[in-house]
């Protein structure tokens, strides 16, 4: 009989990478769980649809990631973002269930000059950051048997992200300004996929309590937004894809209501050496995706 794991969200990059991923693994079964049966604005709808789901593992995909609008939206943030967080592991506590959450950079400044370690002070910017914070710190306070990954600049063939923004700018634009004073790592909610499925079938297999706590998890590899929007178009081209001329500017010519983290580099080496778990470089994934999407004339 399939493992049974309940992944919050239906919509959202990583619930859809890993619908599609499940396809290759028959011993797992994803069922996703979305409004209105389980809404994370509704803490009420949450204990009963967990229960009725039956899961062996929950994964805490969904989130409020409106960054900028949650600037001025701060009371849904930090509902959707920490006291439902706190409630699911309240839930997976009850069933006795590992949960998987994933969690952001955006918990740290972005101040320190390397790629951040699990155990760096944090001290997010942005109502966003705040109310992620906030998520993790209510769902280890909830009891539960957990793990928190940490991940950065998620792109996809899936939802909104900036690999598909690109690639529309491209399509009426010649010329793009993008930040390049920023860097992080870019990853793909594919290959974040196949590491939850990984970092599942470790926590369902033992209770070894390395296993649990909080991890960094983000494709190999850094870059700025410039630089990741110069290989998307360099990539297109070579594929028949569209393309526009990258101007770099820095943050301070691109203002928005949040401000971002300069560095949002992970260093993700504990999940490396505890699950056995390294996403590939982030330039291999991006062509993956890419491929996709021209191939599939989605934008």
């Amino acid at each position: 009989m399939a493992r049974r794991y309940v992944v919050t969200g239906r919509g959202g990059q990583v619930a859809r990478s890993l619908i599609e991923r499940v396809e290759h693994h028959s011993e797992i079964e994803i069922i996703p769980l979305a409004r209105p049966d389980l809404d994370l604005a509704d803490i009420g709808t949450i204990e009963s649809t967990l229960v009725k789901a039956r899961p062996e593992l929950i994964i805490s995909a969904a989130a409020y990631t409106a960054v900028d609008q949650a600037e001025s939206d701060a009371a849904k943030a930090f509902l959707v973002n920490g006291a439902a967080i706190n409630e699911i592991g309240r839930v997976a506590t009850k069933l006795d269930v590992p949960i998987i959450h994933l969690s952001t950079d955006y918990v740290f400044s972005g101040n320190k000059t390397s790629p951040y370690h699990e155990s760096d002070p944090v001290a997010p910017l942005s109502v966003y950051g705040q109310s992620k914070l906030e998520g993790e710190r209510r769902l280890i306070a909830s009891g539960a048997d957990y793990v928190i990954l940490r991940t950065a600049w998620v792109y996809s063939p899936f939802s909104k992200n900036f690999l598909r923004t690109m690639l529309h700018l491209a399509e009426t634009r010649a010329e793009l300004n993008v930040v390049a004073d920023q860097c992080g790592n870019p990853t793909s909610a594919l290959d974040i996929a196949d590491a939850i499925l990984t970092v599942a079938g470790n926590l369902l297999s033992s209770r070894d309590g390395r296993l649990r706590g909080i991890f960094h998890m983000a494709g190999s590899g850094e870059a700025s937004w410039a630089d990741f929007a110069s290989e998307i178009f360099r990539m297109s081209v070579e594929m028949g894809g569209p393309s526009a001329i990258v101007h770099p500017i820095p943050t301070a010519q691109y203002p928005t209501p949040a401000p971002r983290p300069d560095n949002s580099r992970l260093d993700c080496s504990r999940l490396e050496r505890i699950h056995g778990v390294r996403l590939p470089n982030w330039k291999i994934a991006t062509a993956t995706s890419l491929q996709r999407l021209l191939a599939s004339g989605a934008r």
